[in-house]
């Protein structure tokens, strides 16, 4: 498994398959980019120019939303991951 970095946090992200009213499924490249995932790995935290640590408010198994471009898509074990820095996430879902 993939261990993230300082204030890194890595995403399982959670792909939807959008179909249409009329039954047509849209090719992958026509829809927009999924902005949900679920954590699966958190990094320590970021360290200040003061030498204090901030560490994620995420968790593993957290249900997350991230900004729209973030992150950058690695794969490992033939399972595609997103690392996103931890300010790139916007919402935990509850």
């Amino acid at each position: 498994m993939l261990k993230p970095l300082g204030d890194r946090v890595i995403l399982e992200v959670q792909e939807e398959e959008e179909q249409t009213v009329g039954g047509i499924v849209l090719a992958s490249n026509a829809k927009e980019k999924p902005q949900t995932g679920k954590v699966v790995a958190v990094g320590a935290g970021r360290v200040l120019d003061n030498g204090e640590k901030i560490v994620p408010e995420v968790k593993v198994d957290d249900l997350v939303v991230y900004d729209k471009y973030a992150g950058t898509e690695v794969s490992n074990d033939g399972e595609k991951y997103l690392v996103v820095r931890a300010n790139d996430i916007i919402a935990v879902v509850e």
